[in-house]
């Protein structure tokens, strides 16, 4: 029990999570076993020097989660292994998605639970039960407005519209902002979802070069020179090159587009991440820049909200046309959540524990593929990796399949596929527990090395 309470005193947040934390981790790790006793919520509650409602809390969700069991006086006990088993199994599917860390019982789920709670607690018929306005609720977008204006965008309510998540987003701006036949100017590696859009809306993507700060505004000029009508930038932790654009690139691009009348889409995915987050293109120039602001990739893809900034009021409304057509609209319940944990700080909480989860699982990358080359942002969760040659992303992958580590071959990323990137994109986020992701990144630098050492 010593290990524990120095482990949960260590750590940051509600006790009583950290409390879960710990056992929940030393559960997945085998360090105690199914069938095994808890030790007893009184003394437990005596070694931390803590409440025993505390304690009792944080076995509460322990139950909940299906991890443990209660047999009244006997005390608490570690589920059947098969349980335990079939949670790992679940925790470890692999969908190709980045998405962002779980460190176990974090804050999420208790503010959902509580937050939704609060929601639902007004007697009578509730307006959030029922179908919302073109666009979202009036003061959902209020709330959305004024948090973007705080981010450097000044911002009206009639400027913002909610959508169904980022990719929800980028189908109706698309949409609004191109015709088939017209080019887009991007990255020559970009996320796989706007490349599904412009060819379902036969939009020509111009790839553009990059370098480790992102997209090259020479590059950038030449593409609006020939023709390109918009440009789209991931601008803080590119996924999947990791590249974060500094200020001067920003303010060129932004530049760019208003002398060749170009519109910006600003996919703004990762932006909230860096606990200093730079200022947005949409700052820069709010004329003509669509600034997605979603929460799949700073808290959950699970809530399917994104607030979008359009240019202009009119914009926002041609947009929540679009949004309506395709999706009808974002959940309102979901959409309430997110404008509540604005208003009290909730969100800016979740968000820190996101980013400090990143910082822990960066490190631990850090350590174990120190001799290998690769791309990061320190405050972000996956890696952009270079393969030498002679070394193939789908073996990589298939070596690592089981171990609940996400790689991404690099020509789902490429604009051109003729050519494909020798590189493989490596998320750390999702529910893999940091002794999960220790044992699959060991085995991964040891597959590098020695494909390294058999081309040398």
């Amino acid at each position: 029990m010593q290990n524990w309470v120095t482990a949960i005193r260590a750590a940051s947040g509600p006790l009583y999570l950290a409390i879960a934390d710990t056992i929940e981790g030393a559960i997945r790790a085998g360090r105690i076993r199914p069938g095994q006793r808890l030790p007893p919520q009184r003394d437990l509650a005596r070694a931390l020097d803590v409440d025993l409602t505390t304690v009792t809390r944080a076995y509460g969700l322990l139950r909940s989660s299906g991890l443990v069991e209660g047999a009244g006086r006997l005390g608490s006990f570690v589920r059947n292994g098969a349980h335990v088993q079939a949670l790992a199994a679940q925790a470890s599917d692999d969908t190709g998605m980045n998405m962002p860390p779980q460190p176990g019982f974090s804050q999420l789920g208790e503010a959902i639970r509580t937050g939704m709670a609060a929601l639902l607690r007004a007697s009578g018929p509730s307006p959030l039960l029922q179908y919302q306005p073109t666009g979202g609720y009036g003061h959902d977008r209020a709330v959305a407005a004024e948090a973007l204006s705080a981010r450097g965008m000044p911002s009206t309510e009639d400027e913002v519209a909610i959508a169904a998540g980022g990719q929800n987003a980028l189908h109706a701006i698309l949409g609004n902002v191109l015709a088939p036949g017209d080019r887009l100017a991007a990255g020559r590696f970009v996320y796989p979802g706007l490349l599904a859009l412009a060819a379902r809306f036969g939009i020509r993507v111009d790839p553009v070069e990059t370098d480790a700060e992102g997209l090259d505004p020479d590059g950038v000029a030449r593409a609006l020179r020939g023709g390109a009508k918009a440009v789209y930038v991931v601008p803080t932790n590119d996924n999947p090159t990791t590249a974060t654009l500094g200020a001067e690139r920003r303010a060129a691009i932004a530049a760019l587009a208003r002398r060749h009348g170009a519109q910006i889409i600003e996919d703004d995915a990762y932006g909230r991440l860096p606990a200093v987050p730079p200022a947005t293109i949409a700052s820069l120039a709010p004329e003509r820049t669509w600034h997605i602001a979603s929460l799949s990739k700073i808290v959950s893809p699970a809530l399917r909200i994104a607030h979008v900034r359009a240019p202009s009021a009119r914009d926002a409304w041609r947009l929540s046309a679009d949004i309506h057509e395709t999706a009808v609209m974002a959940a309102p319940l979901n959409a309430a959540l997110v404008t509540g944990w604005i208003r009290d700080g909730t969100l800016d909480r979740l968000v820190a524990g996101v980013r400090s989860e990143a910082v822990a699982r960066q490190r631990i990358a850090a350590h174990h593929l120190g001799q290998v080359p690769y791309a990061a942002h320190p405050e972000g969760y996956h890696l952009w990796l270079p393969l030498g040659p002679g070394m193939a992303a789908t073996d990589l992958a298939a070596a690592v399949r089981g171990m609940g580590l996400s790689i991404v071959p690099g020509e789902a990323f490429a604009v051109r596929k003729d050519r494909p990137a020798a590189a493989v994109r490596i998320s750390l986020g999702g529910a893999i527990d940091h002794d999960r992701l220790r044992r699959a990144l060991e085995c991964l630098e040891a597959l590098l090395l020695r494909n390294q050492a058999r081309a040398g």
